[in-house]
C-alpha cells in the first residue's frame, strides 16, 4: 500500500480546503497509508481517519521511513504558508486550488522582512515582468497587480505532477508550463446532511414565512460581489418586499459590509449570519430559495461553496468565467443558454446539458444580476427546473466518490514520475538543512564541511 504524506489545513481552521480534505481523506484511507501534516500552530479537532502530525515532524519521519509521495493541498491563503519550506525540497503532487499565489507569497515574505527573498522569487517566476514590479508591491501597491503576475513558476517547475479542478485551467497551464505533468481532478463535495432543519434556520433569523431568500456563502468580501448584490437587492425588494439576503461566512477587516447595508437602506432585508459550523451549513443551503455564487477577480479557483449549492438542489447565480465554460447556464438578458458555454459540453449520457445556473456578465453585472434575482424571486417553476438540473450535475460529476476515483488516477500517475529540482531556484528555496549548525559552529570559530 503506497505511503502518502498529505500537507493540508484541517478543521477547525476556517478554510474551504480544510473542509475539503476532511471530507476526502476517509474516501482514500483504505487505498493508501496516509499521514497528514498540518501547521504546527493548528490543533485539528476531531480525527479524520489518518494520523495527524505537526509539519516539523515530516522530515524525520520521511528520513526514517520515506514516503512514496508527498501531496500538497496548496491555496492562496495564510493557512498554506507552512508548506513552502517543503515544496521544493520534497517535490510531490501539488493540488493547486488557486492559479494565483502572489497574494500569499508577498504577504508571508514581506511581513517577515524578507524583501530580497521576495524580489528573487518575483524575478524567478516572472523574468519578463517590469523591473520595478517587486518594488511596487513592497511599497504597498499590490492589489490587482497580483492577478497579472500569479507566481506559479516555482510550484510548476518543482512538482512531480500538478493537479487542478478544471480541465480548461489544466489546458491553460499546459501551454505555459509544457514540461510539467498536469491532471484534472473533478472536485466533489458531500451530500448535504444537517443537524438542524431549514425551518429552524429561518426561524432563528426571524425570516417571515413565505419570504424568498437569497443566500451567499463563503467570505463576506467584495470579491464575492457583495456590493453588487446589495445594489441589485435594493431593486428586487421594490417588487418583492419580503425578499431576504443571508450572508453566510466570515467577514473581513478590509470590507465593512454593515456600512454597505446601512448605506443601501436594506437593514431589514439582509442578515449577516457570519461563520457557521459545518454541521449547520446544509440547513443554511436548504433555507435558501436561490444561491449567489459570484466571484471577481478570480484566481481561476473552483468554488466548493457553489458545488454544495448544486448538491443541495438550489438554483444558483454565478459569474460567467472562462474556466467554467463546461457548465450550461442561462443569460438573464435573454433567458437562453449563454453563448460562452462550451458546445462540446454534454451530460453523462452524451446528451445536451440542461442549464443548471444563471450566469452574470461581469461587464454588465448589476443590470444582469438584477434581472436574474427578479426573475428567480417571481418564478418558482424556473427555480425548480434549475434546482433539479443542479442536483443532477452534482450526482453525475461532483460527488466525493467521483473525486476520490480521480485522485486515485492522479496519484498513480504521480507515483511513476520523478522531478529534478531546477538548479536555478532562488537560493532561499535550496537550503541543505545545515545552515543553523554552521551558524552555531561559526560562533565558536569552527568551520564545518558536511
Amino acid at each position: 500500500m503506497p505511503r502518502l504524506a498529505w500537507f493540508t489545513p484541517l478543521p477547525p481552521v476556517p478554510s474551504g480546503i480544510a473542509a475539503y480534505s476532511a471530507e476526502l481523506l476517509p474516501h482514500l484511507a483504505g487505498r493508501y497509508e496516509i499521514d497528514v501534516f498540518v501547521d504546527e500552530h493548528d490543533s485539528p479537532g476531531t480525527s479524520h481517519g489518518p494520523s495527524v502530525y505537526p509539519a516539523h515532524d515530516f522530515v524525520w519521519k520521511h528520513f526514517l521511513r520515506p514516503y512514496d509521495l508527498t501531496v500538497y493541498q496548496l491555496g492562496n491563503a495564510m493557512c498554506h504558508d507552512y508548506m513552502w519550506p517543503h515544496l521544493a525540497r520534497y517535490p510531490g503532487m501539488v493540488v493547486l486550488h488557486d492559479a494565483q499565489l502572489h497574494h500569499s507569497r508577498a504577504r508571508v515574505l514581506l511581513s517577515r522582512g524578507r524583501l530580497d527573498d521576495y524580489r528573487e522569487e518575483v524575478r524567478y517566476n516572472h523574468p519578463d515582468a517590469p523591473s520595478n514590479l517587486a518594488e511596487i508591491v513592497i511599497r504597498g501597491h499590490g492589489g490587482t497587480i497580483y492577478y497579472g503576475w500569479p507566481m506559479l513558476g516555482t510550484v510548476m517547475r518543482t512538482s512531480r505532477l500538478v493537479a487542478v479542478h478544471s480541465s480548461r485551467l489544466a489546458a491553460n497551464l499546459a501551454e505555459e508550463f509544457p514540461e510539467t505533468p498536469l491532471q484534472a481532478i473533478q472536485m466533489g463535495v458531500a451530500d448535504p446532511v444537517s443537524s438542524v432543519s431549514a425551518a429552524e434556520i429561518r426561524s432563528r433569523h426571524r425570516i417571515p414565512q413565505g419570504s424568498f431568500v437569497f443566500a451567499a456563502y463563503g467570505g463576506v468580501t467584495p470579491e464575492k460581489r457583495i456590493p453588487a448584490v446589495l445594489r441589485s437587492l435594493a431593486s428586487v425588494v421594490r417588487a418583492a418586499p419580503d425578499a431576504r439576503l443571508v450572508l453566510v461566512g466570515t467577514t473581513v477587516d478590509y470590507y465593512d459590509v454593515a456600512a454597505d447595508i446601512r448605506a443601501s437602506g436594506l437593514g431589514d432585508h439582509v442578515i449577516v449570519a457570519g461563520f457557521v459550523p459545518d454541521r449547520e451549513l446544509p440547513a443554511y443551503l436548504q433555507a435558501a430559495d436561490a444561491c449567489l455564487c459570484l466571484r471577481w477577480p478570480t484566481g481561476r479557483e473552483t468554488s466548493a461553496s457553489w458545488l454544495r449549492c448544486l448538491a443541495a438542489g438550489r438554483p444558483t447565480i454565478i459569474t460567467d468565467l472562462a474556466h467554467v465554460d463546461d457548465v450550461a447556464t442561462l443569460d438573464p438578458r435573454s433567458w437562453t443558454v449563454l453563448e460562452s458555454c462550451d458546445e462540446s459540453a454534454t451530460d453523462s449520457n452524451g446528451g445536451v446539458q440542461q442549464p443548471c445556473a444563471v450566469s452574470i456578465d461581469i461587464l454588465d453585472e448589476v443590470h444582469s444580476l438584477t434581472l436574474a434575482m427578479r426573475r428567480l424571486a417571481s418564478d418558482p417553476a424556473l427555480c425548480d427546473t434549475l434546482g433539479r438540473a443542479a442536483r443532477r450535475r452534482w450526482e453525475e460529476r461532483h460527488t466525493l466518490e467521483r473525486m476520490a476515483a480521480d485522485y486515485e488516477r492522479a496519484i498513480t500517475k504521480a507515483l511513476g514520475l520523478r522531478s529534478a529540482r531546477p538548479a536555478d531556484l532562488p537560493r532561499h528555496l535550496q537550503p541543505d538543512g545545515t545552515g543553523r549548525a554552521r551558524a552555531l559552529a561559526a560562533e565558536l570559530g569552527v568551520a564545518l564541511d558536511f
